[in-house]
């Protein structure tokens, strides 16, 4: 399953909902039982996230919610709790009845990593397998991509709620198997597979710094030239995150200035830095282009791209998106979509645009440290028509959508489309095998 956490300290667009896990789980420190030392940490850390949230969250009247009674009752829940990991459990409850994407908990970390050997997403208003880690035991189960799931664990993934269930069960309820219910693409009957997730011990606790690993794992290079592929002039650039060095931004501009149209791959992209942003756009313009407003507590500054003039980007644009395209990538989309720069192309986007600060906190002393964090919203992100993409997204000028039989078969339609708009040609099958991934890195 596909869950990404994205932690600077940097101003950060990204979202929660399709975040992939690079994450130590914390099944040691959850499993255990609740003393009354241990009740009385759980209550000051969940008084730290209230005065965090207090101090910091974007909305003052906080969705209309009574922030005093919500933790008021919190508490009283950690009274009733028997272990850690249900402690872990109430407070992440709280932040997520915001319904804000980049409001979340990030519970302590242990030595214990978690996978789960398959991957999901949603696409359209179906959930689908994207991947299965090969000799694993879900594809012993008979798990394959392009089965659309019906169920995990008795619930029904939806757009709404998929970051949920990817939330819950990578953080707060780690297990040691799952039940999910499937059906196979031109089957009428779907099937129950239990499938065991994979626990493995690291060398060492794990940071939240190193949580902070993006697109390396997602190609065969680790290097730029993996991101990009000619078709006749076209160029494919697939842009796996915003999360990157946005100095680097004019060598990607003359990689693709080789042809005279770029297919600007931002599926899957979930988000990154604000500068990286800002900077990029101002390669696709010849004149300086105001992204979006921010409504914060304070007056905040603008989101705006200064053109690169004559560096810039000249060629045609088509932008791919799809449902874990998110924050910084949906925001890139629309600006082409209202400037009239290129079209877009795919499924609608996630619909998690915010701008948020995550705060790190350690608690303790000496060899009794835990460290923890929250994501906090700082501003919401109005797009130029006055709009907000926060649980909308941003709707393509024409929505493709692969079917179960494409993915399984290694089709590719959206990015064929795109190429063939363009002047260039390629096939479903040809596109679908353009990159090579690696979800499944070796131990």
């Amino acid at each position: 399953m596909i869950f990404n956490f994205k932690l600077n300290k940097l101003l950060f667009l990204g979202s929660l909902g399709f975040l992939t896990i690079f994450f130590a789980s914390f099944q040691i420190v959850s499993a255990q039982t609740m003393d009354r030392i241990e009740r009385g940490r759980m209550k000051d850390m969940l008084k730290d996230v209230k005065n965090k949230i207090k101090d910091n969250y974007y909305d003052q009247s906080f969705h209309g919610i009574d922030l005093e009674a919500r933790f008021k009752k919190a508490e009283e829940r950690l009274d009733q709790v028997t272990t850690v990991g249900q402690s872990f459990a109430v407070i992440a409850q709280i932040l997520m009845e915001f319904d804000d994407s980049h409001l979340y908990f990030l519970p302590p970390s242990t030595n214990l990593k978690v996978e789960y050997p398959w991957k999901m997403q949603m696409i359209g208003d179906r959930c689908y397998v994207m991947s299965v880690k090969p000799k694993s035991d879900a594809e012993n189960a008979g798990l394959k991509v392009g089965d659309q799931i019906l169920s995990v664990e008795g619930f029904r993934p939806n757009r709404k709620d998929l970051w949920k269930i990817l939330y819950y069960y990578n953080l707060l309820s780690i297990r040691e198997k799952l039940k999910i219910t499937v059906l196979s693409p031109g089957s009428e009957q779907s099937r129950e597979i239990e499938v065991k997730s994979e626990l493995k011990k690291q060398p060492s606790v794990i940071t939240f710094q190193s949580y902070y690993r993006l697109f390396d794992d997602f190609y065969d290079e680790e290097n730029d030239k993996a991101r990009f592929k000619m078709i006749g002039n076209v160029t494919v650039w697939k842009f796996p995150s915003f999360a990157v060095d946005w100095n680097q931004a004019s060598s990607w501009i003359d990689t693709i200035k080789k042809g005279n149209a770029v297919v600007f791959d931002l599926r899957g992209n979930g988000g990154g830095y604000v500068k990286t942003l800002e900077n990029l756009v101002g390669y696709f313009f010849d004149k300086d282009i105001h992204i979006a407003e921010l409504k914060g507590r304070k007056k905040m500054d603008p989101q705006k791209a200064k053109s690169k003039g004559n560096q810039s980007f000249s060629g045609k644009v088509i932008v791919l998106v799809d449902s874990n395209s998110g924050s910084a990538a949906e925001i890139f989309a629309r600006v082409i979509q209202l400037e009239k720069r290129g079209i877009v192309l795919g499924d609608t986007s996630a619909g998690a645009v915010m701008q948020s600060m995550t705060y790190p906190t350690e608690m303790g002393a000496g060899n009794t440290v835990i460290s923890y964090a929250v994501s906090i919203t700082n501003a919401d992100v109005i797009m130029s028509d006055g709009k907000s993409l926060e649980h909308i997204g941003v709707i393509p000028d024409e929505t493709i959508l692969p079917s179960g039989n494409d993915l399984s078969n290694q089709r590719d339609p959206v990015l064929a489309k795109a190429v063939e708009m363009l002047g260039g040609k390629i096939s479903a099958e040809e596109a679908g095998k353009l990159f090579k991934y690696y979800y499944w890195k070796k131990d």
